[in-house]
């Protein structure tokens, strides 16, 4: 049984920093998943903010290019999302996912948001 759990959100103000992370166990081969965050803001539907492959290789939504990186450590078996320069606009509640095929990781950001294994959130507030 696949598990994710995500942990590091919280209330900052505008311009402050958060790290997401996101525990995954129960796979067999970990390292060879895609994994990505994505978020939901209320009366908004979800929507991607990064994701990374096997070779470290990421893609990142246009609003939040500059301002978050997406990390994953394989030994960990843990996915890393930091984000920098926060604003009221990021707040929302962010999910990690995995999976284990996608067309490509600019595709699984910016489609809609489908994937095999689900966390169940984390909730980031930015107040200006």
């Amino acid at each position: 049984q696949v598990q994710l759990v995500e942990s590091g959100g919280g209330s900052v103000q505008a311009g402050g920093s958060l790290r997401l992370s996101c525990a995954a166990s129960g796979y067999t081969y970990y390292s060879s998943y895609y994994m990505g965050w994505f978020r939901q803001a209320p009366g908004k539907a979800r929507e991607g903010v990064a994701a990374i492959d096997s070779h470290g290789s990421t893609s990142y939504a246009d609003s939040v290019k500059g301002r978050f990186t997406i990390s994953k450590d394989n030994a960990k078996n843990t996915l890393y999302l930091q984000m920098n320069s926060l604003k009221p606009e990021d707040t929302a509640m962010y999910y990690c996912a995995a999976d284990a095929r996608i067309v490509s990781l600019e595709h699984w950001v910016g489609s809609v948001p489908l994937a095999d294994y689900w966390g169940q959130g984390t909730q980031v507030t930015v107040s200006s």
